[in-house]
């Protein structure tokens, strides 16, 4: 939304004020302010209504401020939209093009959805805390959120500069370290995963009956999305034509996104079609969806209860999805965690990591690698693994050992009248044909019964003429 623009009133100009008393309203007293304009001798004005007399003067001495500062007296009520769209030009300047392309869409698709209606001078460190902290949970990347946070802070410089505000609310610190705590979750996959089928079962179950009219489909798109992987917009952009019944994979090429005219199809997120298992829990439920359509391969296979297409905050809207969730005890559950549930399901099943790349439709392994943190049993197992192998390890050492400290008996029989350099060599010899190894130094010391000094020699000669 763009602002109306008004011509700027010179330094100092002078307003005329006052408050009216009404009756029978909420807000009984309106304030109002007028100027004259010398460039078109008109007079505008700007009213307010106020639930106290004194909120009233607040509001007058609120734009007298703003007059005295060369502002026009109906940007100092705008909201942080229209403030933003009317200066954004003066806010970004000196930045460089390639800047500008990632700031603006922050301000489009983040700022502006989420802040845009607040008055600019309502807009406190809290408010753009709580922002930052949505867009950290909707699990929006560390670049896009720095973008979003940037493009805020130079609008609400701008409008300190205005004497809007006294200081800039969006220069907030912390939010790294929380970004960095919701990437740790991660690290256990049963903090964002469901358990099993039975659960995923029970949350879209829940979800319809929470929804207006008990809309079936709504279950459904959570089963589907559960057990495929999918995100929620390649969910809706699914066709009949793209489930091949008789392999049951579904070839996944488009995605249904919002977009700055509405919802529009466009290519995957990874730029590229992938092929998505359809397992046997949910075949009966794409045959039922099918059955719905109009038969053609272009009919889209889930949809909202009046033939809309869906969208993750359509879903979210329609079933109470956060009341709900938080009932049945997953207050950490997003939509987006549906794809993490399937893929750690994935991972449990032993799918090797090439091919769940694949079905994810990453374009780096280090991203799938993510999905695939072991389950706590898997992490038990590996520890008793490592400890039956160190175990074996040790008993065939101690075997080893006390094999040579027998078998050498007959040949220092032999050797008894032997030189002890003799005797070493001929001991650490007939110790490498039995095991295959050298003793070391201590060792041959108590097997030759030499020095540590004729001992080290004789090894080392051995090393060097291993067969005599």
């Amino acid at each position: 939304m763009t602002a109306k623009k008004t011509k700027q009133p010179p330094l100092g100009v002078e307003l005329k004020e006052d408050i009216e008393e009404l009756s029978g309203g909420r807000q009984p007293f309106r304030a109002r302010v007028r100027w004259k304009d010398p460039a078109t001798r008109k007079r505008p004005s700007l009213s307010k209504s106020h639930i106290t007399y004194e909120a009233a003067v607040e509001w007058i001495a609120d734009m007298r401020r703003a007059a005295a500062g060369g502002l026009d007296p109906a940007v100092a009520d705008m909201s942080l939209a229209e403030y933003g769209d009317s200066n954004m030009k003066l806010a970004l300047r000196g930045l460089e093009p390639k800047t500008l392309d990632p700031y603006l869409a922050g301000w489009r698709k983040r700022v502006v959805p989420t802040l845009g209606h607040i008055p600019v001078r309502m807009v406190t460190y809290g408010v753009v805390d709580r922002a930052v902290l949505g867009w950290i949970s909707d699990g929006l990347g560390k670049s896009v959120i720095k973008n979003s946070i940037s493009v805020l802070v130079r609008v609400m410089d701008q409008a300190r500069r205005d004497d809007l505000i006294q200081r800039n609310p969006a220069q907030i610190t912390g939010w790294q370290r929380q970004f960095h705590q919701a990437e740790d979750e991660l690290d256990d996959p049963r903090a964002l995963a469901l358990p099993d089928w039975t659960t995923l079962s029970r949350l879209a179950d829940a979800l319809v009956e929470a929804s207006h009219g008990q809309y079936i489909g709504w279950g459904e798109v959570v089963l589907f999305a559960g057990c495929t992987g999918a995100r929620i917009g390649e969910i809706s952009g699914c066709r009949v034509g793209d489930i091949d019944r008789k392999e049951w994979i579904w070839k996944l090429r488009r995605q249904t996104t919002p977009s700055p005219g509405g919802l529009m199809d466009k290519a995957t997120k990874g730029k590229r079609a992938r092929d998505v298992p359809v397992i046997e829990e949910i075949r009966e439920l794409v045959e039922r969806r099918i059955a719905l359509t109009d038969g053609t391969k272009e009919a889209r296979l889930f949809t909202g209860p009046k033939g809309g297409r869906i969208t993750t905050a359509v879903l979210r809207d329609a079933t109470s999805w956060d009341q709900v969730v938080t009932k049945l005890g997953f207050e950490h559950l997003r939509r987006h965690d549906l794809r993490h549930t399937a893929f750690t399901w994935f991972a449990d099943a032993k799918v090797p990591i090439h091919h769940l790349q694949k079905i994810a439709g990453h374009g780096q392994i280090s991203t799938t690698q993510r999905y695939l943190h072991p389950s706590r049993q898997t992490v038990t197992d590996a520890g008793a693994l490592l400890s039956n192998y160190l175990q074996v390890q040790e008993t065939e050492k101690s075997a080893v050992l006390a094999r040579s400290k027998l078998e050498p008996s007959a040949e220092l029989f032999d050797l008894a009248s032997a030189r002890p350099g003799e005797r070493a060599r001929a001991v650490a010899r007939g110790h490498l044909r039995r095991t295959g190894q050298l003793p070391n130094v201590p060792e041959l010391v108590e097997l030759a019964k030499v020095s540590r000094g004729t001992a080290f020699t004789a090894l080392r000669e051995v090393r060097e003429r291993p067969a005599m």
